[in-house]
């Protein structure tokens, strides 16, 4: 992996208590939509793909899948185009130089616009995500997980049961707990750049309240609350031992901080990674 560029393709309005476990009801946060565009071998890979617009801006289709959802208020970026698309034409990456998209989860936040990609490229998923996914369509609906993004059948799914390569220098690291098939990425510069890298807890780890406290996130399906800890002790020991840099999956301050740093730095981590937190 040789360039890492940081996409904020919105953000959301919510509760604290869905991202760490026990905030007060009252305390809401606004949240940026995370992707992650790595230029590998051969060309791009992207993480995560934003909300579907059409399901924000439609007023019958956002009473369906948005107006009741849990006190969580969508927010596209200004303008009435497509959040990713113009994110990546804002980069100069086109739909054509993505080689694969790796997907943490089904939530609308990060699967909206996998919908690009039907016919084009490999889309990487742990597959009890798509099991449950397709299985328990009305269960899945309540929990913010919605069909119409994903159900094509054109859509090229590469499944994995656990931690895999997805690309050079990319791991899809299984964190299970916020869905049934939640999945983290590790990422790995090439020597030739400098080595060194990040690990991206997507939903994870919300924000860096959780992970330098190890606190529980608030959004869980199936899955005592406290098992989440688990993963991010584990992307912290990941992160500490090869000297990465463990990044929260919405944190409001890190996210926009680390889009900045990138963009100056050319895509490149700059120094050498410090050790997480309480360590």
């Amino acid at each position: 992996m040789r360039r890492v560029v940081l996409l904020t393709l919105g953000w959301e309005d919510l509760p604290k208590s869905w991202s760490v476990r026990g905030a007060p009801r009252h305390e809401r946060l606004v949240e940026p939509v995370p992707g992650v565009l790595l230029e590998v071998d051969g060309g791009w890979v992207l993480l995560d793909t934003g909300f579907n617009p059409s399901l924000v801006r439609d007023p019958a289709l956002f009473r369906r899948f948005h107006g009741t959802f849990f006190e969580i208020v969508p927010i596209l970026p200004p303008g009435e185009g497509d959040p990713l698309l113009d994110a990546l034409d804002e980069v100069g990456v086109g739909l054509e130089d993505i080689g694969a998209i790796g997907v943490s989860h089904l939530h609308n936040d990060h699967a909206g616009g996998i919908r690009h990609f039907a016919g084009r490229v490999p889309v990487h998923l742990q597959r009890s995500e798509l099991d449950y996914a397709m299985g328990n369509q009305l269960d899945a609906e309540r929990n913010g997980i919605y069909r119409i993004d994903f159900d094509d059948p054109a859509l090229d799914w590469r499944l994995a049961e656990g931690d895999t390569e997805i690309a050079p220098g990319v791991t899809a690291v299984r964190t299970a707990g916020h869905t049934p098939g939640h999945q983290s990425f590790v990422v790995r510069y090439d020597r030739s750049v400098g080595g060194g890298g990040f690990v991206f807890a997507f939903d994870a780890a919300d924000l860096q309240e959780n992970i330098d406290g190890e606190l529980a996130v608030g959004g869980v399906i199936d899955c005592d609350p406290l098992e989440t800890v688990d993963h991010i002790r584990r992307l912290k020991a990941i992160a500490l031992t090869e000297g990465l840099r463990l990044v929260p999956g919405h944190d409001p301050h890190v996210w926009p901080s680390l889009t900045d740093e990138l963009l100056t730095s050319g895509g490149l981590a700059v120094g050498a990674a410090s050790p997480p937190a309480g360590k």
